[in-house]
């Protein structure tokens, strides 16, 4: 298992429709999350600086292809469309990141 951190912006006009998507989140997604080996999935927000903290657990054998999976869902991509408007990508992400990928420097069961 492989423990994962990740943060964002969201655009401070899109926080209530970004709280209101994750409120009734698509089960078709939800699946779709399972089905990619993601388990413990969660999203947290900083207000008023308005900073997604996602964290989630990888219980698969192959995350690129879990990742591609994912991506070529057509309901995923519907997802999306209608998540990456409310979305702020930090400047300092790298290469290729969408939401900036953090190193865990602490973990205690």
């Amino acid at each position: 298992m492989q423990r994962m951190g990740m943060v964002i912006g969201l655009e401070p006009d899109k926080v209530t429709e970004y709280k209101a998507l994750h409120a009734a989140a698509w089960p078709e997604i939800l699946a779709l999350i399972s089905a990619c080996n993601i388990t413990n999935y969660s999203i947290f927000l900083k207000e008023p600086e308005n900073l997604l903290f996602g964290y989630l657990e990888y219980v698969g054998d192959d995350f690129t292809a879990d990742m591609a999976k994912m991506a070529a869902d057509p309901a995923n991509q519907a997802w999306w469309a209608a998540c990456i408007p409310c979305q702020k990508p930090l400047a300092t992400r790298k290469d290729g990141e969408w939401w900036a990928m953090m190193p865990e420097v602490f973990h205690l069961d």
